[in-house]
């Protein structure tokens, strides 16, 4: 039996959806969200990642701010943009695009930014909040893997949820999320990682695997058992002689193979990519709300 398909395009498309209608109560009461990405350098995958940030943004009527500067821009330089920003009144979300060129403190940069501000969900202080539970700003790609499965009425209460990477952005806070004592989390989680042994024994034991570690197809049908739900974070180009450009994209799940087996599973594209603008622009309306209650 096939499995059901998690249509990330399509609940990402409601999320936006609602959010326009919030963002319509707040400009009624005189506050327009604001959003800042401040771009360093050239990287493309950067500057495409930002235009959709940016696209994102007007459909939904947030203010969206683009910040370019050259590779050459000094740590100081940005420093001063970043402190700027956190003191502006319209901007309720700031985001320092990564990767930034190496003479720049990435990890420096991110203390900088204001916590209230941090709608990337980066900061130690919203990693800590995340940690022990508190309300906070959440990282944007697990946040949008917990709001999929709430839409798709999956339950990880009591399963087995095994995380592949443990990664700051995705594999890590995803661990802190799914075991929280709270609706929609309740899980017994696993991180693995490239350390790990017996992986593909490991994988077996999931009743919700996550696969975060940038290895196309890495999942083989034989490391899955029957019913899974399967989440695929990965991203990958590889080389397609029969694709008009050359290579085609997937995931860190051999798809193809895997699906069968699944109960629920991401494709890739289209699963869990387009969640992750979705809950930037959620956690930006929520700093703007945040903003309204505090006049």
């Amino acid at each position: 039996m096939a499995a059901t398909i998690i249509d990330g395009k399509a609940v990402s498309k409601q999320i936006k959806a609602e959010l326009k209608e919030k963002v319509e109560v707040l400009k009624k009461k005189g506050i327009i969200p604001g959003l800042a990405a401040v771009l360093v350098g050239d990287n493309p995958a950067s500057a495409t990642y930002v235009r959709s940030k940016a696209k994102a943004c007007e459909k939904v009527g947030i203010y969206s701010e683009v910040i370019k500067h050259p590779a050459t821009l000094s740590e100081k330089e940005l420093i001063n943009i970043i402190q700027e920003l956190n003191g502006r009144e319209n901007i309720d979300g700031i985001l320092v695009q990564s990767p930034l060129p190496k003479h720049i403190d990435e990890p420096a940069m991110t203390l900088l930014i204001d916590p209230k501000k941090d709608v990337d969900g980066f900061h130690p202080f919203n990693v800590g909040m995340l940690l022990i539970g508190q309300p906070t700003y959440q990282s944007c790609t697990p946040y949008g893997i917990m709001e999929l499965l709430k839409r798709y009425d999956i339950d990880p209460e009591g399963k087995e949820v095994v995380i592949l990477g443990r990664s700051n952005i995705v594999g890590k806070p995803m661990g802190a999320m799914m075991v929280q004592k709270a609706r929609g989390a309740n899980a017994t989680v696993t991180i693995a990682h490239s350390r790990t042994k017996n992986l593909p024994d490991v994988c077996r034991r999931a009743d919700i695997l996550i696969a975060a570690i940038g290895q196309p197809e890495f999942v083989k049908s034989d490391w899955i058992r029957e019913g899974v739900v399967i989440i695929d974070v990965g991203m990958n180009r590889v080389d397609d002689a029969s694709s008009e450009k050359g290579y085609r994209l997937c995931g860190d799940v051999d798809f193809k193979n895997c699906e069968p087996k699944a109960s629920f599973i991401t494709p890739v594209p289209g699963g869990v990519g387009p969640m992750t603008i979705a809950m930037l622009l959620t956690n930006t309306v929520r700093s703007a709300e945040r903003r309204l209650t505090a006049k």
